[in-house]
């Protein structure tokens, strides 16, 4: 069993980066937040990763890929392309065999 504890620290280092480089942002799309943010997801993936090798054990967390973030600001109607969360909760339950039956006054 690897001790999980090194994957830990550079995880701990990399959202200290995240926090610093995100406090110095210098636009929309700074280069230096952006790599911030790349490497806390892969420190995140390494620590979870050593983390269940160790223990068997996972985070609650997940690391969002951005093609499947929502943007709830945008105007545009057509959000066929886009991921939401909701979409999951929703199921199709059918017709119970009773919308099928003909009207029984009738026989």
């Amino acid at each position: 069993m690897s001790d999980p504890r090194p994957a830990l620290n550079q995880l701990i280092a990399a959202l200290e980066r995240h926090l610093e480089a995100s406090s110095q942002r210098r636009g929309e799309d700074d280069p230096t937040v952006v790599a911030a943010y790349e490497d806390l997801a892969d420190a995140f993936e390494a620590y979870d990763d050593a983390l269940h090798d160790a223990t068997g054990e996972m985070t609650p967390l997940v690391v969002v890929d951005e093609q499947f973030m929502v943007d709830e600001d945008s105007d545009d109607d057509d959000d066929s392309d886009e991921y939401d969360d909701d979409d999951e909760d929703q199921s199709y339950g059918g017709l119970d065999d009773e919308d099928y039956d003909e009207d029984d006054t009738s026989r």
